[in-house]
């Protein structure tokens, strides 16, 4: 037979000169809520415990892992199984601006890129044509003498020979004669 007694009664019972019925209480009581007192076979009464709190089993040791892992946790669960905090999420529609603004500073960083390798570019053209621009025009203003006989090349010392270049004289020899044509006529 079970019966609901109040904790004020029980407290009354703990200072009981009984012993037996003492030393149950105090092994068995519960401070938390109410308490029933159960008649055993014996005809010793025992308290059982009705309140909220309850003592959660000891987990079961398992023993040593076939692995040797003994400081795996075993109740490791897979990442999708995780409970995840929003905050530590971005949103698609952020991650679509975050994604656009790099993409927009690489084509940015792309193009001025671009630009000063053609600026490169086009700066070693002006140079190549300034050169070439140079030596046609150091070429017109040349003074041209047509050495016709080679033996003046022999006498001629190796300070002299220095200077002198070769150039084709063919296009000097028909725009001569062609200049001296109309002139005769």
């Amino acid at each position: 037979m079970a019966a609901l007694i109040p904790e004020e009664l029980l407290q009354a019972d703990r200072l009981s000169p009984d012993l037996e019925r003492g030393e149950q209480l105090q092994q068995l009581g519960n401070e938390e809520g109410a308490v029933a007192l159960v008649e055993a076979g014996s005809g010793k009464l025992q308290i059982a415990a009705l309140g909220k709190k309850r003592k959660e089993a000891a987990s079961i040791h398992k023993g040593k892992p076939k692995s040797g892992r003994v400081w795996k946790d075993p109740g490791k669960k897979r990442f999708s199984h995780m409970i995840q905090d929003k905050p530590l999420h971005t949103s698609w529609q952020h991650k679509m601006k975050i994604r656009q603004e790099k993409k927009l500073i690489k084509d940015f960083a792309q193009e001025l890129k671009e630009q000063k390798q053609r600026e490169r570019e086009e700066k070693k053209q002006r140079r190549r044509d300034n050169l070439k621009r140079r030596l046609q025009n150091e070429r017109k203003a040349e003074v041209v003498q047509v050495i016709r006989n080679p033996l003046k090349l022999k006498r001629a010392k190796k300070k002299h020979l220095r200077r002198i270049e070769k150039r084709d004289t063919l296009a000097l020899l028909q725009n001569s004669q062609a200049q001296l044509k109309p002139a005769k006529q």
